[in-house]
């Protein structure tokens, strides 16, 4: 192999090789307190339907309110941790409940308030919204 070839060859391994380390590398990432999603039941309102929402793109919210469902009617239900990474640089790389948030909200603008989302599963309407640890 001529040198050449063998030196882009490598560049390549070394690039492709980074990307799969800075999309592994966000996950264990961890500073400050967790955000949690915290859902409670409220009355009956406009909300979004939570069996249309994938539990592949929104874990958080889905979570909160499957947790809120165990829990019953007087409970609330409450998401798996999402940790900030160091100066900004896990938000640019990983899923956040900020973003589900935002999708959520641009899909149904009148299911939002005040920094809540509003969803609604098996006939019971939820509020949730995003706290961090210690200020729930």
């Amino acid at each position: 192999m001529r040198p050449v070839t063998r030196n882009v060859v490598v560049a390549i391994l070394v690039v492709v090789a980074g990307l799969l380390a800075l999309g592994a590398v966000p996950s264990y990432l961890r500073s400050g307190a967790p955000y949690y999603v915290v859902a409670e039941p409220v009355e009956p309102g406009p909300a979004v339907n939570a069996t249309n929402l994938s539990e592949r793109r929104y874990p958080y919210l889905t979570g909160a309110v499957a947790a809120a469902e165990r829990n019953g009617s007087d409970g609330e239900g409450r998401s798996d941790p999402y940790w900030e990474g160091p100066f900004g640089l896990k938000e640019s790389f990983a899923h956040s409940p900020f973003d589900e948030f935002d999708a959520v909200g641009q899909r149904s603008p009148e299911a939002t308030a005040d920094g809540a989302v509003f969803v609604a599963r098996n006939g019971t309407r939820y509020r949730a919204e995003i706290v961090r640890e210690g200020s729930a």
